[in-house]
């Protein structure tokens, strides 16, 4: 027994991959066409299987340490940005760096820097061990507390109050992220916060999606590997409205009974994952008995960000 008959996808608008990901897949494509294979990345290019194992089989080697990289190799940073003692041995090793480092993830960096010069000390909320969290705690040899929720807030001991501020993780649930940053002001009420906030519009719009869709169905997927942050988070959203959701890497994960006696299936996608995997989940949905995709009015992204120079292709 498949889906009730009649049933129907919702797709959430806007899902899938934001321009920071767009950006970093086309860097290691380009490379891998101007320079020839193999073009080393260090760290997952985005947190999505089905894409690592594309830009694999074009001749992309993924790599964590760099001592797995031969001399004069051409080197991808990731999209989740590094730590300046992994940029400072790059340049010593003398490799041929392209940094994919989301731009959004790069402004945080540069905001570390400049409240580092006027004496701050930050407090980051995050995922430990996430690699944005290490990059982002890596641009300071200290000065930077990681907090991970509300009673890390209250554990924290930054060397003093006077010169605080704070940084997030771009992928985080803005509901937990305003709790924990809550936290942190009844704390320390002369934080000083960010002038636009960090969680970047790509993470807000697919959560606000999900806020609007999962009320509507009775059941959310979420296309996103279990490494995403910002999948993971969609999956929450949903199921902290009371829906039940599941994240698949694809459709092979699917399981027909999640379907029995679901007539409304919503669906989106995590900023790393691609469309090609959400309509290999709709085809097989459609097997399992849906009829009907229908999209949902949201926010149309139309932001661009530029490639990093020395990756024009010659005419």
């Amino acid at each position: 027994m498949g889906v009730v008959n009649q049933s129907e996808i919702i797709l959430a608008e806007p899902r899938g991959f934001c321009a920071g990901v767009d950006r970093a897949i086309e860097i290691v494509e380009r490379a891998l066409a101007k320079f020839g294979a193999p073009i080393y990345v260090r760290h997952e290019i985005v947190h999505n299987t089905y894409v690592v194992n594309d830009l694999k089989a074009k001749g992309a080697i993924f790599i964590e340490e760099l001592s797995d990289v031969p001399p004069g190799a051409t080197l991808v940073f990731s999209a989740h940005g590094v730590s300046k003692a992994v940029q400072q041995e790059a340049e010593r090793r003398g490799f041929q760096i392209f940094d994919a480092t989301c731009p959004l993830v790069t402004k945080v960096h540069v905001e570390v820097a400049k409240l580092h010069k006027e004496g701050y000390e930050f407090i980051m909320i995050g995922h430990k061990g996430h690699p944005e969290v290490e990059g982002t705690m890596g641009q300071l040899d200290s000065g930077i507390h990681l907090v991970e929720d509300e009673e890390d807030v209250l554990r924290v001991q930054p060397r003093q109050t006077r010169k605080l501020a704070v940084v997030t993780q771009t992928t985080l649930s803005m509901d937990d992220a305003a709790s924990i940053l809550a936290a942190v002001k009844a704390r320390f009420p002369e934080v000083r916060e960010p002038k636009q906030q960090d969680i970047c519009y790509a993470t807000q719009n697919r959560q606000d999606a999900v806020k609007i869709l999962s009320p509507q169905v009775d059941l959310v997927i979420v296309v996103g590997s279990p490494t995403s942050s910002n999948s993971n988070r969609l999956r929450e959203v949903a199921q902290k409205l009371g829906t039940t959701a599941y994240m698949v890497d694809d459709a092979s994960e699917l399981k027909a009974e999640w379907f029995e006696g679901k007539t409304r299936v919503g669906l989106t996608a995590g900023a790393s994952a691609p469309e090609i995997l959400v309509q290999q989940v709709i085809e097989r949905i459609k097997a399992l008995g849906a009829v009907a995709v229908r999209k949902m009015e949201g926010i149309e992204e139309t932001i661009k960000f530029p490639l990093p120079k020395g990756l024009k292709l010659d005419a």
